[in-house]
């Protein structure tokens, strides 16, 4: 499984050592300390690259004795050179559309709506709908807040098309609140769908809409709209490319739809494509990925099937991650989600992928919901035997307690956490689950007990939550537990806590790894693909709260220069 390409490593090693120099480097970059994260040789000045793979590592002389008349030197003094990022988890075709429409979730107000909605029109192509933004998912708890200072806020924005009608007069838009409950569209989305005051769901004063919809209504009007096509998702895509290579972002583990292949395939046509893509289907699709011959690890360098993403349960946004015990705000414990029914639905699933080679990586958060997983997974086990496996918890968020790391170490089951998270559910998280809190985001119980960690971003987020796509952020969190203002002192339940090598090493090395492309990317080591990053200081000796203002300066992928700031 996961097979890659191996040939002339050793011819690459030999240059590498000095022993023989067949050609020149096209690019060599130099910083004044380099993280190779290769356990080895942990340390290194500069980094010298032939076509799209490393020849060289090592100090600075030695390196730049793989110049020649058309290499291309690119020195940074005071960067700190590192493996390219590599996250864990991304909803890419999500995050392009956020980026080119319309972004709601930190606005409560007519003003942040009207600013936000005029942006987007201007940047949609004539036509184009403007749809979601989910609105007021900070409202009732502000941005960065603990959740220990003041009072839930309850200001129930309820927007009118009103604020929307003389901004888009041409630009249809249906845009919905964070939980979905209530929908807002305008006068031009009304219209290209018939809805009048007759249809249930739509709101009318004086025999007139006001642009407010009922979830049922709002269903209605979305039917109307037309597929968004092949130019408006290479669109997206592109902003969404151009914000992972400026933070250093070299390869995405992403969960993707159908739809996305063919985008990903004609970007990569074009030579447009500056982040490798591990894709991830669902479960669901193994029997078509099969009958198809989409094997495990099938594609190239650029494009190829990761695992199969499955789901246990909800998410902590809307309360509906899977507990022992009830919320202690709603009295519920959670849900299961649809690929959990019928009865046995995901532990067929499980089995059939393992038996195909497959590599499940699935959605579990609550307590129960992560011992249930790991029970699956021992099953599946018991029936197919033991080989290599490399089976993801994704989120692994909330733990009963350190024996579940235990388990988890004992299975071989890797923990696919985003650490950003932390420090943003950390304003609800208490009031929700109380004492349950103490083992959320547990990265320093999985790591002690042996259990591989993975960081990543979640990027864009939920309909509950904005996760940004800068390692940066997800390093700081883990280190910190604080929010981006530093709050509380010391961190929240900060014997979760990690170092900065941890986090790292969980954002590259780790990540390959659980991949299957450890032969390819992860670590700075020669043969490996040219996949790089270069910040603008030394995270090993800033301080933890200056983490989060690290800059990505260069960002090298496949041997090519696809971001350099100042």
């Amino acid at each position: 499984m996961h097979a890659h390409r191996c040939g002339g490593l050793f011819a690459l090693a030999v240059l590498a050592s000095g022993t023989a120099q067949a050609q020149s480097a096209d690019l060599i970059v130099a910083g004044a300390r380099a993280w190779t994260g290769d356990s080895a040789a942990p340390w290194a000045e500069a980094v010298a690259v032939v076509g799209n793979r490393i020849v060289a590592v090592g100090d600075r002389r030695t390196v730049l004795g793989f110049r020649g008349p058309d290499t291309r030197v690119i020195d940074v003094p005071g960067g700190f050179l590192l493996p390219g990022f590599i996250d864990n988890h991304t909803h890419f075709a999500q995050a392009g559309a956020l980026l080119v429409g319309v972004n709601l979730l930190d606005v409560a107000d007519a003003a942040g709506l009207v600013r936000r909605v005029r942006e987007a029109r201007d940047r949609v192509p004539r036509g184009v709908w403007l749809v979601g933004g989910d609105w007021g998912a900070y409202e009732a708890w502000a941005q960065g807040s603990t959740g220990r200072a003041a009072a839930e806020r309850r200001l129930a924005f309820a927007p009118r098309r009103d604020l929307l009608d003389s901004l888009t007069p041409d630009t249809p838009a249906l845009l919905s609140k964070w939980d979905r409950s209530a929908y807002l569209a305008n006068g031009r989305a009304l219209a290209l769908a018939g809805a009048t005051c007759e249809w249930e769901g739509v709101e009318c004063e004086r025999g007139r809409a006001t642009g407010r919809l009922a979830p049922a209504a709002a269903a209605r009007v979305r039917a109307s709209m037309p597929p968004k096509s092949l130019e408006q998702r290479l669109a997206e895509a592109r902003a969404a490319l151009a914000q992972l290579r400026a933070v250093g972002v070299t390869t995405i583990h992403d969960i993707t739809p159908p739809e996305q292949f063919a985008v990903y395939a004609e970007l990569k046509r074009r030579a447009e494509l500056t982040t490798r893509i591990s894709a991830r289907p669902t479960l669901d699709k193994i029997d078509a990925l099969r009958t198809v011959g989409l094997g495990p690890g099938f594609g190239d360098d650029w494009i190829r099937i990761g695992g199969l993403k499955g789901f246990v349960d909800g998410i902590m946004g809307n309360s509906s991650a899977r507990f022992y015990e009830p919320y202690l705000t709603s009295g519920e414990r959670g849900s299961w989600r649809t690929m959990m029914e019928p009865a046995g639905n995901l532990y067929r699933l499980l089995l059939a992928a393992d038996s195909a080679g497959y590599w499940p990586h699935v959605h579990a958060i609550g307590d129960e919901a992560i011992d249930t997983l790991l029970t699956l997974f021992e099953r599946v086990v018991a029936v197919n035997g033991s080989r290599e496996r490399r089976f993801r918890v994704i989120h692994t968020q909330v733990l009963r307690g350190s024996a579940v790391a235990e388990r988890m170490a004992r299975l071989g089951v890797i923990a696919e956490v985003q650490p950003y998270h932390a420090i943003d559910d950390m304003r609800w998280m208490e009031q929700r689950i109380g004492a349950r809190s103490r083992w959320a985001y547990a990265f320093r119980t999985l790591q002690q007990a042996g259990v591989t960690l993975l960081f990543g971003s979640d990027w864009p987020g939920t309909n509950a939550s904005w996760y940004p796509a800068n390692p940066v952020l997800g390093i700081y969190a883990a280190v910190t537990r604080q929010t981006l203002d530093g709050a509380p002192t010391g961190g929240w339940y900060p014997d979760e806590r990690v170092d900065v090598e941890t986090a790292l090493r969980a954002y590259t090395v780790n990540n390959a790894w659980a991949e299957g492309a450890e032969a390819d990317k992860g670590r700075l080591a020669p043969g490996l693909l040219a996949d790089l990053v270069v910040l603008d200081a030394d995270p090993f000796r800033v301080p933890p709260a200056a983490l989060k203002d690290l800059q990505a300066v260069l960002t090298v992928v496949d041997g090519r220069v696809v971001h350099q700031g100042n």
